[in-house]
């Protein structure tokens, strides 16, 4: 490679740009759970597209689907036109995500960004209830526009914003005021007290916008139980009840939605990342039909009729989620690597694990630690990714595809990197 090629990125793409800045090659080819760069060096990701590939790059199925309609003429931009392969895609969501699991929502495509989707959540329900304040949590993500940055937690990207982030207001996630010896209860006192008291500064919220599993926020897990008291919560004082599934949706947890192990319906879901399937640009908000009070073009976006994800969005809904068999295995899956993390790190002080299905993550009390082990495992052909108030999370996200054999040998490789690590501190 020459001076030139490899140059042209600084000299050229903004300051912005980050993830390169952690792996630093040039990716040429990928397929499955691996990366390959222009040298010919193997990479096993870890980290599937920030959660936007969980059926793996180029995954041949949804790859043959693409093929066939684009070399059919099939439409590629159509806003938000009538097109054989939108139909196809909302017949398929309503009778294998929705009908299956007695969900009643109505679908809007939004811009194709999860940023997009949690703006369109936010605007509706500011829109049904009148009310203009929102609820968020404690170490929260919800993107990087001027309305998901006020519902965002961490300070340096609120700060990008440049301008007040206002009409929301943070309260504790689970876990914030005290671990799990705190009862969900208890653990929403605060909250619940607020919201009640007339004099505690507190408008009534138009929603309450979370995330089951922070990924970003450093795949903090939310109970079951917090959930359901939270729902509750929000049902008895006419607040709705966002979920943000962008990242956690599409089976990252095990089942199709995250917060289906709580077994609550929330009034607004947001979808993006890997609900295209192949990893290309899509995102939907999913509504209690009685909450679809918008005016046409009201919420709008010139790629929101994005053709291409819906071809590859729809079959992968019905290759992989017509029967449980993926659950079953990610769930499995999941496990597998817990009780790995666990085992491995029961004799290490300092260093702790937590996680739900194919989020996993290894917490260390040396924040700096975990980003040497990130770069480690980097040069040891390892993709994984750091997260958390201080980046002191290593999160593993490898896509729901992935072979027992290439969990052994990431599992593998992890460990080498933490004792490497843990060897020259």
């Amino acid at each position: 490679m020459t001076i030139a090629e490899t140059t042209v990125f600084e000299a050229f793409e903004s300051n912005v740009r980050g993830y390169c800045r952690s792996w630093p090659t040039v990716f040429d080819t990928a397929r499955g759970a691996w990366l390959t760069d222009e040298t010919g060096k193997d990479y096993l990701d870890f980290f599937a597209g920030a959660g936007a590939l969980n059926y793996g790059h180029n995954n041949p199925v949804l790859k043959q689907a693409l093929l066939d309609y684009l070399t059919g003429d099939g439409i590629t931009h159509g806003l938000d036109m009538s097109t054989v392969a939108k139909r196809r895609l909302l017949e398929t969501v309503r009778d294998v995500v929705l009908t299956p699991r007695g969900l009643d929502y109505k679908v809007q495509f939004p811009g194709p960004t999860g940023a997009n989707a949690v703006e369109a959540a936010l605007k509706l329900a500011r829109k049904v209830t009148g009310r203009t304040a929102v609820l968020n949590f404690t170490n929260a993500f919800h993107g990087m526009t001027l309305g998901a940055l006020s519902v965002t937690g961490n300070a340096a990207k609120r700060a990008g914003a440049g301008v007040p982030l206002v009409h929301a207001t943070p309260m504790p996630y689970d876990g914030y005021l005290g671990g799990p010896e705190v009862s969900a209860a208890d653990d929403l006192s605060w909250m619940r007290r607020a919201l009640d008291d007339s004099s505690s500064g507190l408008d009534r919220p138009a929603a309450v916008i979370v995330e089951t599993v922070q990924g970003e926020g450093g795949v903090n897990v939310a109970r079951p139980e917090w959930l359901r008291e939270l729902s509750t919560l929000c049902a008895d004082r006419g607040i709705l009840l966002i979920v943000d599934d962008v990242q956690m949706g599409c089976g990252r947890t095990g089942p199709f939605f995250s917060f289906e192990v709580a077994g609550i319906t929330p009034d607004i879901v947001t979808l993006s990342k890997s609900i295209g399937g192949y990893g290309l640009p899509m995102a939907l908000v999913l509504m209690r039909r009685e909450l679809d009070l918008w005016a046409p073009g009201e919420h709008n976006g010139t790629f929101r009729g994005n053709n291409a994800a819906f071809v590859t969005a729809e079959v992968a809904l019905r290759h992989y989620w017509s029967d449980g068999r993926l659950e079953a295995a990610t769930l499995a899956k999941g496990d597998r690597i817990a009780r790995h993390l666990a085992d491995f790190t029961a004799t290490l002080p300092g260093i702790t694990t937590r996680g739900r299905g194919l989020v996993q993550g290894l917490v260390f009390d040396d924040a700096s630690q975990a980003a040497k082990v990130c770069r480690t495992a980097f040069e040891l052909g390892l993709l994984v990714e750091t997260s958390g108030t201080r980046d002191e999370v290593v999160k593993l996200m490898p896509p729901l595809t992935v072979t027992d054999e290439e969990i052994t040998h990431g599992l593998a490789i992890l460990t080498q990197a933490v004792e490497v690590v843990r060897d020259t501190h």
